[in-house]
């Protein structure tokens, strides 16, 4: 028991530790805005973007940054419209996503199809969204509706609101901002992880 003990705690001082040493203008930069009354991590992503592409289908960040968030600590991804094509469209239909609680079945197929150019219209979304579970009825009435067209508000808002220029683009509580260039290369996924979670620490 006393073994357990000792190395919970170290656990925590090893932590804590990782919290401090986080550095203004290197692992991250001040957002300009009030801190967030509630615990959270927001990410801007584009499904037409190869790098949030790689940074969801490949690295897998930010399934490990959600999976090891403290209790309590919302996370939400909103998309952005600013590269062109079908954005506009893929922009509501992660908005019903959300609203139906359908993220995990579509977001990668919709990744996917965008970065193989093959999102032509409302339509072709509504197919991928079909072909994964979500039937016809559930997308036709929603997909236009006051919750959805509420939500994308919401993600348009926010991206104006920390003007966001790029992505993948994180916030943490949202006063911080992860600076990715400061992360190390040879561990950039668990530096990544290991920076929000400690940015979750800070006042």
């Amino acid at each position: 028991m006393k073994k357990l003990l000792f190395t919970c705690l170290a656990a925590l001082a090893a932590f804590s530790v990782q919290a401090q040493d986080l550095s203004e203008g290197k692992q991250y930069t001040l957002s300009g805005q009030e801190a967030s009354a509630r615990p959270e991590v927001v990410e801007f992503f584009s499904f037409y973007c190869p790098h949030c592409y790689s940074f969801e289908m490949e690295y897998k960040i930010p399934h490990k940054i959600r999976a090891e968030l403290p209790e309590g600590t919302e996370f939400h991804q909103y998309h952005v419209n600013f590269l062109g094509r079908a954005s506009e469209s893929l922009t509501r239909a992660w908005a019903l996503a959300m609203a139906i609680g359908a993220e995990q079945k579509v977001k990668g197929p919709l990744f996917e199809a965008a970065h193989k150019d093959s999102i032509k219209s409302m339509e072709d979304i509504r197919r991928i969204f079909i072909d994964n579970g979500i039937s016809a009825e559930e997308f036709d009435g929603g997909i236009n509706s006051f919750a959805v067209t509420a939500l994308v508000n919401k993600q348009n808002n926010m991206a104006q609101k920390f003007n966001v220029v790029s992505v993948p683009d994180f916030y943490v509580n949202g006063k911080y901002h992860v600076n990715a260039g400061g992360l190390s290369r040879d561990n950039f996924v668990q530096d990544y992880a290991d920076t929000v979670k400690g940015l979750l620490q800070k006042p």
